[in-house]
């Protein structure tokens, strides 16, 4: 889950939140403003951290950078347009894809933009090191940036570091006006996503401790103190498969004949392995041959920085998931080859340039505040690229609630706040006795210990630890499928024209209420054994409603949803969703747990808590839309709902 996000964040979360971006960023094309009629302005290229009184002078002119300039393609505006139209179901051209070569024919770049690009690089003294449909990789001295992009590189201080950035926006030649979208990598300031699950390193074994609830509410713990006035449940082992299809209407439907791919950075050794055990054990269907496949680069880097195998659980957890609830689901994992947004933009393009599948769940992200437009719009077009060939991307929104306890400011966080992707936030789920749904509130947890002598709950409820994330953008204009829906305040939060609100839609998170994950870990005699616990956050709601779309997707006679949200909004206020509350009770809800101190066994002691649900910082799960869980979760009606009749 996202509570545990890397500690790498921390270091760059006070950055200045982005100015608003209007018009064209929003279909993920940096407007152009020339102030020297012989140059076309790279708008948002200057970080806005990169100010006056920031700057330390000049950057050495010596000094080598790598830069990625990206292609705008023959007909940009052309492409937002048609990524709208072909997934509004009220629009005529409504579910008309494209396929990925009619894409690059009708959309790429031209071969004379992308050999006027090169020359101009070349010219410069850059020297081009990769050509791809997107983008243009270069490396050089400073010297020669500076001359290509028509503006000084500084040092600035940010935080408590000093990085490389441009003193004013980028800019191209005006010649090549409309053929370059952005360029990233003047700035050397991180940009990189973590994985969003609650999960030690696979490197170490990781335990729940008991008692456990089998179901909601199967176990009290009669011994501890109440909360919120009587005796409360202990929190469930992990639900499995079987429950989650339940309480999300899977009915009949197994996913058979569609397409997921999951992204995450690197790749587990073990997944093969530890997914067939899981699925045996728990009485998921046993995965056919080729159901399982993996797209990898063919070189790692910044292993140890961004923490390789911390990424393990992470593609473990998204891929269980996924044939848990859509066990008939072909799943391709792509993992990239680092952590950075430029790698992980990759393993995007991969999947949209080779159509590897129609729906992609991605447990990763960071906050808005570090993202630039630059990179916003490199996000956009492969998103938009993929909309046209009726693809569709689902992001978790986040596992530090509103980010304020996280990052002392309150936002939202990124890619999940593209206007384009499907943002999707958490709850707390409660299933009970025979896998029947009981309710579910947003998830938001806040934890109280055990006193000393056992009596009582020391400073109940206690303290905000996690939550799913979401809120209103400062930087993406609001969407056209979320007017009449989305509630004006929350809207109009930052700005008076309205901006983007997340999440869209929502599932499962809370870990005291999460899924149970298999495997291989090493134990502390130094074996590698497949051993499960429980796990939960965003990084778990993401996966359960890509799966839960690919069932929908069955169930429409396997066409393609496309990009969603524009169908998922239009479906407001249906029978289609759980329209989560958060005490959906009327009394307070919380649960106990017992947890080994080590994390392994109890030689290291036990800790027991009190975690009561419902209780995301200042975000609020209500009726209709909300900040929490978006239009809700999928109910009985929702699967069916996209069947034809």
């Amino acid at each position: 889950m996202r509570s545990n996000r890397a500690k790498t964040r921390a270091v760059v979360s006070m950055a200045a939140t982005l100015p608003m971006i209007a018009g064209a960023l929003a279909l993920g094309i940096p407007a152009a403003h020339a102030a020297d009629p012989g140059r076309n302005a790279l708008t948002g290229t200057k970080p806005t951290w990169a100010t006056a009184t920031a700057d330390k002078g000049a950057t050495s002119n010596d000094a080598q950078l790598s830069a990625r300039v990206y292609l705008a393609g023959r007909n940009a505006s052309g492409l937002a347009a048609y990524a709208k139209a072909v997934s509004d179901p009220s629009s005529p051209l409504y579910g008309k894809y494209l396929n990925a070569k009619q894409v690059q024919a009708r959309y790429g770049a031209t071969k004379a933009q992308v050999a006027a690009v090169k020359t101009w690089l070349n010219s410069a003294g850059l020297k081009v090191t990769k050509v791809t449909q997107h983008y243009i990789a270069v490396t050089g001295d400073v010297s020669a940036a500076e001359k290509a992009f028509g503006t000084q590189l500084h040092n600035f201080v940010k935080g408590s570091k000093t990085y490389r950035a441009p003193q004013h926006t980028a800019s191209v030649p005006a010649g090549l006006k409309g053929a370059v979208l952005t360029v990233t990598g003047l700035d050397n300031a991180p940009h990189k996503s973590s994985h969003d699950e609650q999960l030690p390193p696979p490197d170490a074994v990781f335990k729940n401790s008991g008692p456990f609830s089998s179901y909601f509410g199967s176990k009290i713990a009669t011994t501890l103190p109440d909360a919120y006035g009587s005796k409360i449940p202990y929190a469930i082992k992990g639900y499995t498969g079987k429950q989650l299809r339940s309480a999300y209407g899977a009915g009949t439907n197994t996913g058979k004949g569609v397409r997921v791919a999951i992204t995450d950075a690197y790749a587990s050794p073990t997944i093969a392995f530890d997914a067939a055990s899981y699925a045996k054990k728990h009485g998921d269907a046993a995965y056919t041959t080729g159901q399982l496949h993996q797209v990898l680069p063919k070189n790692y880097t910044k292993t140890k920085e961004c923490g390789a195998a911390g990424w393990y659980g992470e593609e473990t957890l998204d891929v269980e998931a996924v044939h848990a609830v859509a066990p008939a689901a072909d799943i391709t994992y792509v993992g990239a080859a680092s952590c950075y947004d430029d790698d992980l933009l990759d393993s995007l393009s991969k999947i949209v340039d080779n159509h590897l599948a129609d729906i992609v769940s991605n447990s990763w992200g960071d906050i808005e505040a570090n993202q630039t437009p630059d990179l916003a719009a490199a996000y956009d077009q492969v998103f938009q690229l993929g909309a046209v060939e009726g693809i569709g991307f689902y992001f978790s929104s986040g596992d530090n609630g509103d980010e304020v306890a996280n990052t002392g400011t309150k936002q939202v966080d990124t890619p999940a706040n593209s206007a384009w992707v499907t943002a999707v936030g958490g709850t707390s789920l409660a299933v009970g006795k025979d896998d029947k749904y009981q309710w579910e509130t947003g998830w938001g947890t806040e934890k109280a210990t055990l006193s000393a002598d056992g009596k009582s709950w020391t400073g109940f409820p206690g303290a905000f630890t996690s939550g799913a994330g979401g809120g209103t953008s400062k930087t993406v204009p609001q969407p056209y499928y979320q007017k009449n829906v989305v509630p004006k305040a929350l809207a109009t939060a930052n700005n008076a024209a309205g901006n983007r609100v997340v999440p869209d839609i929502a599932a499962i998170a809370d870990p005291n209420t999460g899924f149970l994950v298999g495997q291989t870990q090493t134990f502390p005699d130094g074996t590698e054994q497949y051993s499960e616990y429980r796990i939960g956050g965003t990084s778990l709601a993401a996966p359960v409603i890509a799966a839960v779309q690919a069932l929908a997707q069955e169930a429409r006679g396997g066409k393609a949803l496309g990009f969603a949200n524009p169908a998922i909004y239009a479906k407001s206020g249906t029978k289609a969703y759980h329209d989560v509350t958060d005490n959906p009770t009327g009394s307070g809800l919380a649960v106990a747990r017992i947890d080994f101190v080590n994390g392994f066994d109890a030689t290291g002691g036990l800790a027991t808590s009190v975690r009561s649900l419902g209780k995301d910082s200042s975000l609020s799960a209500v009726k209709g839309y909300d900040n929490v869980t978006g239009v809700g979760t999928p109910a009985n009606g929702y699967v069916s709902s996209y069947r034809r009749h």
